[in-house]
């Protein structure tokens, strides 16, 4: 089934089981950001991206220049394991990895959970790749995709189970704005997907035919 479904799938049902309260202010505040949102401030494609160091899901540092030593990367922003949204698009880069690899491109995913908490999304999507933690968003700050969500949306954070607050290891609430980026080996940003709407993601099949360009 092709991720696009998926998602929508997803939302589908998110839509027809969700109570009021927590649909609404989720649905709302989707659509606010996605008006408000300046596609602009962020990373453009042609840029040079910031060098960064970050830890893996067992707590040791890894480099951009390290990873781009070896190769392209194709860096994916994800907002946390508990955004399904979130899962269903790492499953389907997990899926494709190994055609990656072979093309000789490294795959990263970044989100603002603690080490420990993207261990245990690791574990739970059998991710064969680098993932990594941005605490406090600082990298996507850089880039200009980190979303500062209202607190209208606390409550129904709440009832759904949502701890960011321990998950992230702050109270700020912010999240990365779900973005993928093609980087060659000279860290210049080759291709970009940026959408604000987190139900949407880019096709990893297209992103192959980003590499099979480069």
């Amino acid at each position: 089934m092709a991720l696009a479904t998926q998602l929508q799938n997803t939302l589908d049902g998110f839509s027809q089981k969700a109570p009021p309260h927590i649909r609404n202010p989720i649905n709302q505040t989707r659509s606010d950001h996605a008006a408000s949102f300046d596609p602009k401030s962020a990373i453009q494609q042609g840029a040079k991206l910031p060098s960064f160091s970050l830890s893996n899901a067992h707590g040791k540092n890894v480099t951009s220049d390290s990873l781009l030593s070896k190769g392209p990367i194709l860096i994916t922003f994800y907002r946390g394991g508990w955004c399904p949204f979130c899962s269903l698009a790492l499953r389907d880069l997990q899926k494709h990895h190994d055609e990656f690899k072979a093309k000789g491109v490294t795959l990263v995913a970044i989100s603002p959970l603690l080490p420990d908490e993207s261990l245990s999304t690791v574990e739970k999507n059998e991710l064969k790749f680098v993932v990594l933690s941005d605490v406090h968003n600082d990298f996507a700050r850089q880039l200009g995709i980190v979303w500062k969500q209202p607190d209208s949306l606390r409550p129904a954070f709440k009832d759904l189970g949502h701890d960011l607050k321990t998950w992230n290891g702050d109270d700020s609430f912010e999240v990365p704005i779900p973005a993928t980026l093609l980087v060659d080996r000279k860290g210049t940003v080759r291709n970009l997907y940026l959408d604000t709407d987190y139900t949407k993601r880019f096709e990893t099949k297209e992103a192959l035919k980003w590499v099979d360009a480069l």
